[in-house]
């Protein structure tokens, strides 16, 4: 994040912003891109579908595996098997990171969602 995002404001404050903007996204993307791999793409429709509600539902945020508090990365398991989600935020062309990641005028978020393996 940039010293451009939200002058005033405290690191803790933005990144509460972002982490809202990023549940939002991840729970009913709209005005972003959703990636799923390949080795999700070859899942069955049915798997396919809990793996995504399990992504949409995620809410385990703990300082281990959210460190900066923004709710952009969830490991699930669903059947035995580690999937990953990460969401990041670039700027509106997609070229560069987002000048200012709690700005939805100026941020594309993408949510990709892989099997552990492709990490």
């Amino acid at each position: 994040m940039t010293g451009e995002a939200r002058a005033g404001s405290t690191a803790a404050e933005i990144a509460a912003e972002v982490a809202a903007l990023n549940d939002a996204f991840r729970k009913r993307p709209a005005g972003g891109l959703v990636m799923l791999t390949q080795g999700v793409l070859a899942l069955d429709g049915g798997a396919q579908e809990r793996l995504i509600e399990a992504v949409r539902g995620f809410d385990r945020f703990t300082p281990d595996n959210d460190p900066y508090g923004e709710h952009d990365f969830g490991a699930i398991d669903l059947s035995g098997e580690a999937f990953f989600w990460k969401i990041d935020t670039y700027d509106r062309s997609l070229a560069f990171a987002s000048p200012d990641p709690t700005d939805p005028s100026l941020t594309t978020r993408v949510l990709t969602i892989m099997r552990a393996e492709e990490w």
